[in-house]
């Protein structure tokens, strides 16, 4: 506890208006914090009205914002800086480690298809039941490494024992 002197000097309000004399220390310190918390709520405000400005889907959006049509080049895309964007770059970043890791993985328990020993196959079957200790994303992982012609396979889509057959060729 605290004299009366020490708590008056607090400040609560932006008048500069000293806390009353007869709180305590720990009563003046609230003052101080919900002070502190106005400010903050201020702010976060402030910057939220801001960012609604620039909102397209807001009932706040000034008539003068341009947003981005079909056909441009921001059109779909976060805006830059966005934590929205670097969850996005951190995606691809990690879908990238996972293909890469599925082409290991592949490279390690395929087996080579031709003489010269470059192309290098094996059965979804096989992979699976390899590659379930490492991840529950193979199917998705696959479609992915297509896409970028890192892998072949014949089919669409490969289901869990209906398609143990189906042939994975590592392209790359």
């Amino acid at each position: 506890m605290g004299t009366n002197s020490q708590s008056s000097t607090i400040l609560n309000s932006d008048d500069d208006i000293p806390a009353p004399a007869h709180l305590s220390d720990d009563t003046a310190a609230c003052f101080v914090s919900v002070k502190g918390l106005k400010e903050n709520w201020q702010k976060w405000s402030h910057e939220h009205q801001e960012y609604q400005k620039h909102n397209p889907f807001s009932n706040n959006t000034r008539p003068s914002v341009e947003v981005p049509q079909r056909g441009q080049d921001d059109y779909g895309r976060p805006l830059q800086g966005s934590m929205t964007e670097q969850r996005g770059k951190d995606a691809h970043t990690h879908i990238c480690r996972e293909v890469q890791e599925l082409c290991e993985v592949i490279k390690n328990i395929g087996e080579p298809r031709d003489s010269d020993g470059e192309v290098i196959a094996v059965r979804f079957g096989k992979l699976f039941e390899h590659y379930v200790t490492i991840s529950n994303k193979l199917v998705g992982v696959l479609l992915r490494a297509r896409k970028q012609k890192l892998v072949d396979f014949e089919g669409e889509m490969l289901w869990q024992g209906k398609d143990d057959h189906v042939v994975i060729t590592l392209l790359q």
